[in-house]
């Protein structure tokens, strides 16, 4: 039998807020954010009523046989948080990982859309 002193958990990790670029384009908003070291296992993205919530854990493949004398490429998790208006299109949210890039696409709702009104002869 073992006591909570004896199990060891996993130390928190450090958080950090990624760097992030938001676009408006005619057909939606584009979230851009910067995750180096995330992959799709350790991405997460989730929307709660008008919170959007982005977190990605980075962790550093370690060499055993290596002394590290110094470090800056250390693991890490990134957090952010978006307020979503009631113009985005819920059901049409979409999100793809390269390369450390990741981009959030959020649909305007049809009824944001511009769209050409028709001008009724006479």
């Amino acid at each position: 039998m073992t006591n909570d002193m004896e199990k060891k958990t996993a130390p928190a990790l450090p958080r950090f807020r990624p760097n992030t670029d938001v676009l408006e384009r005619e057909d939606g908003f584009h979230i851009f954010v910067d995750m180096p070291g995330v992959g799709k296992e350790g991405l997460s993205i989730d929307l709660r009523d008008n919170e959007l919530e982005i977190r990605g854990k980075a962790v550093y493949p370690r060499e055993e046989k290596a002394k590290a004398l110094h470090v800056e490429f250390g693991d890490g998790e990134y957090v952010r948080t978006f307020t979503i208006s009631d113009g985005v299109d819920r059901e049409g949210i979409r999100a793809s990982l390269k390369k450390g890039l990741l981009e959030v696409y959020l649909p305007k709702a049809a009824r944001f859309k511009p769209r050409r009104i028709e001008i009724q002869a006479g």
